[in-house]
């Protein structure tokens, strides 16, 4: 019986990306991570950031892709050895998931670091102009977006007003409540604040996608028809 032969170079790196195509197949968070880190890519050229700036993003963008691959192999590792309930086992998934996690931050702080003096300049003219609109401006925004959202519910016939159906009213409402913040907020703070309140309207986009009540589609309509008509008033009345 012969012995089998070794993995040439080729083998290595083919198998290297089955490993890759696995974990973007079966494993939610690789995608929205690689989502991310292909929009993170495309900000950087758009706003010229600097080399140095590049690396960084580039290594945080790696640091959380590394984290999430090992963690997945992690899992796969502990699932195949063990078939019954371990805190052990449950223990270990949980310090791989932290390891995520920190990765993750690490990467928002960088990202945060690396964008917020240069989209604070390219912005600042429209933004500055805005901000100074009428507190009452946002009021109505939400309320349009609440009508559109009815309208466009009972034209398609799917849905109530609260529940189902295109597109999604909470989504819609979650990101005109960020497009307003974005336009009213002082200059010091409005990258971050913009960011916390976008991370906030994706966190309730998840929820009404994971929970079933709307499809991707749905929640995507939403939140660009919310922060559409918010921007729409805004640019109309300001």
């Amino acid at each position: 019986m012969s012995a089998r032969r070794a993995p040439g170079v080729l083998d290595s790196f083919n198998y290297a990306f089955e490993g890759i195509i696995h974990v973007l197949r079966t494993q939610r968070n690789m995608r929205i991570h690689f989502a991310v880190a292909l929009i993170v890519l495309i900000a950087g050229l758009a706003v010229d950031v600097s080399r140095l700036e590049l690396i960084a993003l580039l290594l945080a963008i790696a640091f959380v892709l590394i984290a999430e691959m090992i963690n997945t192999a992690l899992e796969a590792a502990i699932d195949v050895a063990t078939t019954s309930f371990d805190p052990m086992a449950k223990l270990a998934k949980d310090i791989a998931a932290g390891a995520v996690l920190i990765a993750t931050v690490n990467a928002i702080a960088i990202g945060y670091l690396v964008f917020s003096g240069q989209v604070a300049n390219r912005s600042e003219r429209l933004l500055d102009r805005l901000r100074d609109a009428p507190a009452k401006l946002t009021l109505i925004s939400l309320v349009v977006v609440i009508i559109v959202v009815i309208a466009t519910k009972a034209i398609s016939g799917r849905g109530t007003p609260l529940r189902g159906g295109l597109p999604s009213g909470h989504a819609a409402v979650a990101f005109a409540g960020w497009m307003a913040a974005t336009l009213v907020i002082g200059e010091s703070h409005r990258f971050l604040i913009s960011t916390l309140t976008l991370i906030m309207a994706l966190l309730v986009a998840q929820t009404r996608v994971e929970s079933g009540i709307h499809s991707a589609l749905e929640v995507t309509y939403g939140g660009v028809l919310g922060a559409l008509v918010t921007l729409a008033v805004f640019q109309l009345f300001a």
